[in-house]
């Protein structure tokens, strides 16, 4: 996409911090970072989100993001990483190229992910789990 700014990144027409770079991917040290080191990965093949990823694509970014966390533990002796990655806007994405964002975490460092923790009803839960199996055949 001409005007998509992650597209220009990931494809190195505007410059970047990058740590990773391969024939399908950039990743780069994100401008506001929520602790020193988050990178974003951004594959480049424009990719609104998730839906719309090519498979073949979608198979190396785990690979990717495996091999970006384990640097950064190593370099910065975090105690944990998140791997985060939103679709839509409900969701939190703001940038509407798919990218992976790798966040180093320490021992209470204030940053918190979470969601309340909701229930189901009696046999609600495998009742919804049918109901998406059916979708993915």
């Amino acid at each position: 996409m001409d005007n998509c700014i992650f597209c220009k990144i990931a494809n190195g027409e505007i410059p970047s911090a990058t740590v990773y770079e391969d024939d399908d991917f950039r990743a780069i040290l994100d401008i506001a970072p929520a602790h020193k080191g988050h990178t974003i990965i951004l594959p480049k093949t424009h990719a609104a989100n998730l839906f719309e990823l090519p498979d073949d694509i979608a198979g190396k970014l785990l690979p990717v993001a495996k091999k970006v966390a384990a640097a950064l533990k190593e370099e910065l002796g975090c105690d944990g990483i998140n791997i985060l990655q939103n679709n839509g806007t409900a969701a939190g994405q703001t940038v509407f190229h798919l990218h992976v964002h790798v966040v180093p975490r320490f021992d209470g460092d204030g940053i918190l992910p979470v969601w309340p923790q909701g229930s189901y009803a009696e046999g609600e839960a495998a009742a919804l789990a049918q109901k998406i199996q059916a979708k993915m055949k």
